[in-house]
């Protein structure tokens, strides 16, 4: 037992090097994403509903844009007002923007609270359109505000996200300046300050890092649909959901693979904090496990090397850490448990300190190694139901 014991650490150890490493590449990779717009903005207060100050007048978009911003909504009247009243706000002309807001199948008042604003914005019903019998109901309720839209630029958010004034006019300068296809930009969760808030903003920041590195150095699709852009150039050419639409998650980065596979070199990480969307943490646990599923079940359908090969290193490490954590209970060795958790802790600690710099939530990090032991058990959990079965998504079952 001793040996396979040693045999553990020493592999764990190696991963954990491995890992470190690649840590290390993302934070420099971070380091170089370009930053604009920073200047502009104020030190926010933390609130949701906090709004960045105006930009510099040279990100006025060269030539008008008709942008159309499509929100999949379902169960959402809690939140979907404040979102609009955001929209409302934006500095990008009226007369370009158009706001399509899909309800999908809501029981709430999701529908009365979008048509109390309906001279400014457009209600679908995604029922007069699909039954109510479908795997895919996000992609299919894009899909359909799509199919109604006349933008040049689409731009998707959720409906319980608040955006800044110039959050649109950033992503229509951006898209004008540099040309392109695809535009994924930050997303930032704001703590209702328990701890599992906390833990989850600070897993977010590191994923929100990840995600600018991943697009800067073009290494695999990255995005949150949250807050991403795609001309309606680049969704017609790829078929739009053609081909993933059986797939129940998967409207942002599986859509991104597609367009970065047809137009090479058009997609950016819009590291802009005017760019920002903010939105909350999922409101207990068992919704927070739901979602990390469901996010990491998208990943069996992608046929990315890199990808298989990134996820691969960090469910080994955590997954090490946890078998030497269960060994350690009847054989002792808790000095090399302790030395590799804190490794692993200062190996991330600089990376995210710096994401978190970005999006204006350092103070946070005096948490970041409280969390360790819960980073390492959930993203366990969440690789291990992710990759097969079926789960709850917005009181639904689906794979």
């Amino acid at each position: 037992m001793a040996t396979v014991i040693h045999l553990l650490i020493a592999g764990t150890g190696i991963f954990l090097g491995v890992y470190a490493l690649l840590i290390f590449y993302y934070h420099r990779a971070w380091d170089r994403t370009p930053v604009s717009g920073q200047k502009d903005i104020p030190v926010s207060s933390g609130s949701l509903t906090d709004d960045p100050a105006p930009g510099a007048a040279d990100d006025v978009p060269a030539r008008p844009v008709k942008v159309s911003v499509i929100i999949p909504a379902r169960n959402e009247a809690m939140h979907i007002g404040n979102c609009l009243d955001s929209l409302f706000r934006q500095t990008y002309p009226e007369a370009y923007t158009e706001i399509i807001v899909v309800n999908d199948f809501s029981t709430d008042d999701t529908a009365a609270r979008v048509l109390e604003h309906r001279k400014k914005c457009t209600l679908l019903n995604l029922s007069d359109y699909v039954a109510d019998n479908l795997n895919s109901y996000k992609k299919k309720a894009i899909e359909t505000g799509i199919a109604h839209a006349d933008g040049e630029l689409i731009i998707c958010t959720d409906a319980d996200c608040i955006m800044g004034p110039d959050w649109i006019r950033v992503l229509v300068a951006a898209y004008i300046k540099e040309d392109l296809q695809f535009i994924a930009a930050p997303v930032k969760m704001i703590p209702e300050g328990s701890w599992l808030s906390v833990f989850q903003t600070l897993d977010f920041i590191s994923l929100q890092g990840i995600t600018g590195a991943a697009v800067y150095k073009d290494l695999y699709p990255m995005c949150n649909g949250a807050n991403l852009a795609y001309t309606r150039k680049a969704y017609d050419a790829v078929g739009g959901f053609s081909g993933i639409d059986h797939i129940a998650s998967g409207d942002d980065m599986l859509l991104m693979k597609k367009i970065q596979t047809s137009f090479p070199g058009k997609t950016r990480y819009i590291k802009d904090p005017r760019a920002i969307v903010r939105t909350g943490p999922a409101e207990n646990i068992r919704a927070f496990f739901r979602q990390r599923i469901r996010w990491a079940s998208k990943i069996s359908h992608y046929k990315h090397p890199a990808i298989f090969i990134t996820l691969a290193i960090v469910y080994l490490v955590n997954t090490g850490l946890l078998l030497l954590f269960i060994s350690c209970i009847f054989f002792g060795h808790w000095r090399w448990l302790l030395m590799l958790i804190a490794f692993k802790t200062i190996s991330e600690y600089f990376f995210v300190a710096k994401v978190a710099a970005f999006f204006q939530q350092q103070s946070l990090m005096k948490y970041f190694p409280l969390c360790q032991p819960f980073h390492i058990v959930y993203t366990v959990i969440a690789g291990s139901f992710g990759s097969f079965g079926r789960y709850e998504w917005k009181n639904r079952k689906v794979k």
